[in-house]
């Protein structure tokens, strides 16, 4: 299998969509990089952060791995004690926790 390379983005998911982006917006004074009904991206500087109000999904940031085969990764990352947390293929979703806890989205180049 190929190895993983991260991208450079880190998702949040909040129920507080309006008073989030409000925060990062105006408060911490981040730059939008792009903006939806339910998704706003701000760069950071190191990295890229996403707030996302589109659905009911709470947990901590959600980091992003790039592979070259979204399924085969998967299937290797489940043999190895990994959990799917969420996937939809229409957002693109393949979130998945590890054995320690973190949860990342795959995602292919």
């Amino acid at each position: 299998m190929k190895k993983f390379a991260s991208t450079r983005d880190i998702i949040i998911h909040t129920g507080k969509f309006e008073e989030a982006v409000r925060f990062y917006e105006q408060t911490l004074a981040l730059p939008v990089t792009m903006k939806s009904d339910k998704l706003v991206g701000f760069e950071t500087g190191s990295f890229q952060l996403f707030v996302d109000g589109r659905d009911s999904l709470r947990m901590g940031p959600v980091f992003e791995f790039c592979v070259a085969d979204v399924d085969k990764a998967k299937q290797a990352l489940l043999t190895a004690g990994c959990a799917v947390v969420a996937e939809d293929a229409s957002v693109p979703r393949c979130y998945i926790r590890d054995p320690h806890g973190l949860v990342f989205n795959l995602t292919t180049a």
